[in-house]
């Protein structure tokens, strides 16, 4: 099973934006040197809650800076970028990092309405929207006089420069956050990210996903193959005691939650936070028994032995949750990788 850490830095000041965004490249660094799979960044726009903001300029930072770990988005907005110079600039940092871009798109956020707003997109034409450009950036990475007439999008160009480093390009991979959109991916036979669920919810849905591949007439090989590229996200505090890493990660998850929670009902209309209060009910992200794991390094093992018996490829590991200090994170990151990852590892190529 491979790891890898997801960079989600919060800051919480204008004037703390410059020191989070240095951690976070050292944070970068630091998961290359402990033998992390991949990088992947996030996007998010106006509160704080993601303070590098543009994950493919910061996924170009990363790239100058590192040699050898993946670099991913999860996700990019997909309803928020020119598809074109979407693809460019991908082309560009799949140059600059040797071929180590993996492109993980989505409609964008459920609940930050404000983010759509603030650059004039209507979140409910969204999905649409990223039906769109996925075939956009894929023909764009791949055909020469390309010409496109959608309905958000009206393209025609000769050649994408520079191409991309991967032939025939970087692998793509959709956030799915509900169980519709897992089974579409599973009947397109692509591979899919699922967001924090329970272990329940998360083996029920793998397996649904499973079967739902096998009845759209798709191989074993292409099974087991997607079920290799899949990843799940888990929220993560390692600490040499489970009383230590109780008293450090449930306090910064649990405020981070809050932070989010803040920016939400301060910058949603009331008519937003209907809509967003309708569709977070229950969501397990937002619960300590669900929302996150901490504990020893002992603990920890035991509460992944589930998702490692799903057969998924992967966890995108959340670990500085919140504000939390650059240190403590980093001696997080330190024993998972030294004491918790080797429990799980097999000799498998991202």
């Amino acid at each position: 099973m491979k790891f890898s850490n997801f960079l989600f830095p919060e800051s919480k000041t204008p004037n703390g934006d410059y020191n989070v965004i240095e951690e976070s490249l050292r944070e970068a660094e630091l998961s290359e040197d402990l033998g992390y799979d991949v990088i992947w960044l996030a996007e998010h726009h106006f509160d704080g809650g993601c303070a590098y903001v543009d994950p493919t300029t910061f996924a170009a930072a990363i790239a100058a800076r590192t040699k050898k770990i993946k670099i991913g988005f999860a996700v990019a907005q997909m309803a928020l970028h020119h598809p074109i110079r979407f693809a460019e600039q991908i082309a560009l940092v799949d140059n600059i990092s040797k071929g180590r871009m993996i492109v993980g798109v989505g409609r964008g956020t459920a609940y930050n309405f404000y983010e759509f707003r603030g650059f004039g997109i209507d979140p409910d034409e969204a999905h649409e929207m990223l039906l769109e450009v996925e075939d956009i950036l894929v023909k764009a990475w791949t055909t020469e006089n390309y010409k496109h007439d959608g309905k958000y999008w009206q393209v025609e160009l000769p050649v994408l420069r520079p191409q991309v480093y991967q032939k025939p390009h970087p692998p793509m991979i959709r956030a799915c956050s509900g169980l519709e959109s897992t089974l579409e991916m599973a009947r397109e036979g692509r591979p899919f990210m699922m967001n924090v669920q329970s272990d329940e919810t998360t083996l029920e849905r793998l397996h649904q996903y499973q079967a739902t591949m096998s009845e759209a007439g798709h191989s074993d090989e292409t099974t087991a193959r997607n079920m290799a590229d899949s990843w799940v996200w888990r929220n993560i505090f390692v600490a040499d005691t489970d009383a230590e890493a109780e008293k450090v990660g449930i306090p910064y998850f649990k405020e981070m939650r809050t932070y989010l929670q803040a920016n939400r009902d301060k910058m949603n209309t009331t008519a937003e936070l209907r809509a967003q209060a309708t569709g977070a009910v229950g969501a397990a992200r937002n619960s300590l028994a669900h929302g996150i794991i901490v504990g020893s390094p002992e603990t920890v093992c035991e509460r992944l032995q589930k998702v490692h018996e799903s057969g998924v490829g992967g966890v995108i590991i959340h670990f500085r949750l919140g504000a939390m200090p650059y240190e403590a994170n980093a001696n997080s990151l330190r024993l998972f990788a030294e004491k918790v990852a080797p429990n799980f590892r097999e000799s498998v190529a991202v």
